[in-house]
């Protein structure tokens, strides 16, 4: 049966390169939000990875089914929107204040066949003869092998980082696969801690998350929350010492969001961290932080 709207895509696991580049091919990985396409003639529909229809939310794509080859097709990709540095940034997708593109990487139908059974390396050949680049998509590259060589060069430039693709491997709609690898580039920094939230859950007798902040001069900026990457002894032993450096007046400067002030408690900024993000955001928030150590623990 032909694959009709919607689709639930095809996800990766998180892990680490592979280690032998033997049988895999990689492409950049790109930070925005997963989008499938729908091309029906002069049609078009455009599905987000938890199926909803979002073909008003990107009007700057409209013309995407002059560039595609074939009168039916059904394509995988990412939304992006590039910042004033050339790079893909997150934020700028979600607020969606300038144009964006779609990056198309894989191919799921053509007129009257599925493609899903092709091995990937034919899927990628299929894709790239399917789509003619426009002002508003196009098909990135890809390798075969040099696995570690891309990674480091998107780490250099600042990108999110590499998918390993299997040769050989089909597509599996709904499926997190094996045969697909998510490796990203994460950036290891130090920040002061001047709060921390109510924890619930399991956590109620801990904390949510710390808050956390970088110096500029005599200033602590507020640097957003690190909610992850605690065992339940480390919960426990810093919350001890949280509970200790408590105070009532805010430390960072200016305050933080509402958002972030609703179930705050401060403490003096005596403690510092080090934490693994993927970056800091235009606002100088971290992003998909997680704390490593404490680094004046005694």
């Amino acid at each position: 049966m032909a694959l009709t709207f919607p689709v639930e895509p095809m996800k990766a696991r998180l892990g680490g390169l592979p280690t032998t580049d033997d049988g895999w091919a990689y492409e950049v990985k790109y930070d925005g939000y997963r989008t499938l396409a729908f091309v029906d003639g002069d049609r078009l529909r455009l599905q987000s990875t938890n199926l909803h229809d979002v073909t008003s939310t990107y009007p700057e794509l409209a013309e995407l089914p002059t560039g595609v080859h074939a009168d039916i097709a059904v394509l995988d990709a990412e939304f992006v929107v590039l910042g004033d540095d050339g790079r893909p940034r997150f934020e700028l997708v979600q607020r969606h204040e300038r144009p964006g593109a779609l990056y198309l990487f894989d191919v799921l139908r053509i007129d009257d066949h599925d493609t899903i059974g092709l091995p990937y390396e034919d899927r990628r050949r299929l894709l790239d003869q399917l789509v003619e680049p426009g002002d508003s998509w196009l098909v990135p590259a890809h390798r075969v092998g040099g696995g570690e060589a891309l990674l480091a060069a998107t780490d250099e430039q600042g990108l999110e980082g590499v998918m390993a693709k299997r040769l050989g491997s089909t597509y599996v709609p709904g499926r997190r696969s094996p045969n697909w690898r998510k490796i990203k580039n994460r950036r290891r920094v130090d920040v002061v801690i001047g709060g921390f939230t109510t924890g619930d859950g399991n956590r109620s007798s801990t904390f949510g998350s710390l808050l956390v902040g970088r110096w500029d001069g005599d200033a602590l900026v507020f640097a957003g929350g690190v909610g992850t990457g605690f065992d339940q002894h480390t919960l426990e032993s810093l919350h001890r010492r949280l509970t200790d450096l408590r105070t009532d007046s805010c430390p960072f400067e200016p305050a933080p969001p509402v958002a972030y002030r609703r179930h705050a408690h401060w403490v003096e900024p005596e403690l510092t961290a080090t934490i693994e993000m993927a970056e800091f955001t235009n606002d100088g928030l971290v992003r998909h932080a997680s704390f490593i150590r404490l680094n004046d623990a005694t």
